[in-house]
């Protein structure tokens, strides 16, 4: 029997951070993953924003982490074939298993890294009792289960998942190529979608070292054919989508496997129980549309590792009113509520076809028009005015209302 303060089950993003701050707090603690290098997922490939590169901080290890990542320095934002914005961005390009290494390269002792599965796990208001495949037993007083979309273990002790919205988006990732030239004229884009009917938010364009991703987002159904599209021809398939991207990027190819994830959101039942907790993903799921999944699990794992376990383990026991002070942390459950009302609301403004829905996408492009307008009139010169852009859109859009005028609202 191997005996821990902290037993972390999963090394992904939520699993591996909470490992690196234990170990930098001096808490004893063993992270156990079945990787000992953390294989390519089509999951986390940016992080940016001032408020979620803030929760990254609270961890303690965002500034040596990001010196793996590929900084844009500004974004452009377009619709319909036009510039709204150039943004000021400090947006992280980072792929996945890539920041995963990043991560674990922070785990010092105290904390250690075990290569291996769990396949057993039993809880107690004392010592949790952990079995690995290889038959190795570990005692811990406090298991976290950072294990994602992995049910098993949580079955096991009676925890189930609650979907509360099936196949709610579904992600797509590849790499965007420039033709006819080696560099796209931006150092990241974002272009919203041009017709609430083709079910598409936007797709995200950012640089990964040498090469631009592309990050395409939709809320079609899983066994919709379009995505067979995708994947078998998705330059002609996204030029149908998005017609006039093409203005702004000029002629492009997709180099590589694009990569497909449907995403459910879900919510876990029966998880206050002594001695576990569930951090991330493991907790409950959001919609990776708006980007908000990261901002959950740096702040589970900092409201775990900075606030409640150096008080759990200052007294005996790991009972349940221990584990709901985690539950029922305000900084917790205030990300939580934010981040699933943003999944539905996001949905909403992006395919809504009612005028409410419609009047916010209006407000939300002349609200970057408005703001890019300004920011060019504070530089050398103004590129374009606000009215000379409002005609062009006036013309450019009126075949698309006589063609959508009597399509029917998608479910």
């Amino acid at each position: 029997m191997r005996y821990t303060d902290i037993a972390i089950i999963g090394g992904g993003l939520a699993g591996s951070t909470a490992a690196a701050m234990l170990g930098r707090a001096g808490i004893p603690s063993l992270l156990i993953d079945p990787h000992q290098v953390y294989p390519f997922d089509f999951r986390v490939e940016k992080i940016g924003g001032d408020l979620q590169l803030a929760r990254f901080g609270r961890t303690g290890i965002a500034e040596s982490v990001l010196r793996s990542a590929t900084v844009d320095g500004e974004n452009w934002i377009a619709r319909f074939g036009h510039l709204l914005d150039r943004q000021p961005s400090r947006q992280h390009g980072i792929m996945y298993d890539a920041l995963i290494r990043a991560i674990r390269a922070e785990i010092a002792a105290p904390a250690e890294f075990i290569c291996g599965k769990v396949v057993n796990v039993a809880t107690s208001f004392e010592r949790q009792r952990l079995v690995l495949a290889s038959g190795e037993e570990i005692s811990a007083r406090l298991a976290v289960l950072a294990n994602g979309l992995n049910v098993g273990l949580r079955r096991m002790l009676g925890i189930e998942r609650q979907v509360t919205s099936h196949c709610h988006s579904i992600s797509l990732g590849f790499d965007f190529v420039p033709v006819g030239r080696p560099t796209f004229p931006f150092a990241a884009m974002t272009y919203f979608s041009e017709r609430p009917s083709d079910l598409i938010p936007y797709i995200t364009l950012f640089p990964v070292e040498n090469r631009m991703r592309a990050n395409l987002f939709t809320y079609r159904p899983a066994d919709d054919l379009w995505l067979r599209a995708m994947r078998h021809n998705p330059v002609e398939t996204l030029n149908a989508a998005l017609p006039r991207l093409r203005r702004l990027t000029g002629e492009f190819d997709i180099a590589g496997d694009v990569k497909i994830r449907p995403a459910d959101i879900y919510v876990s039942t029966g998880y206050r129980q002594p001695g576990v907790v569930l951090v991330g993903d493991a907790f409950a799921s959001t919609c990776p549309v708006t980007g908000t999944g990261t901002d959950k699990v740096f702040t589970d794992v900092a409201q775990l590792c900075n606030v409640h376990i150096p008080a759990w383990l200052a007294s005996d026991g790991m009972g349940l009113e221990k584990i709901a002070a985690f539950y029922d942390d305000p900084v917790k459950t205030e990300c939580d509520a934010w981040s699933n009302a943003k999944a539905f609301n996001f949905r909403q403004v992006s395919i809504g076809r009612g005028p409410y829905w419609q009047a916010q996408r209006w407000a939300r492009f002349f609200g970057y028009l408005g703001r890019g307008t300004l920011r060019r009139l504070r530089g050398p010169s103004a590129a374009r005015t606000v009215s000379q852009i409002r005609q062009d859109l006036s013309v450019a859009e009126a075949p698309e209302r006589r063609r959508t005028a009597g399509a029917r609202p998608a479910r």
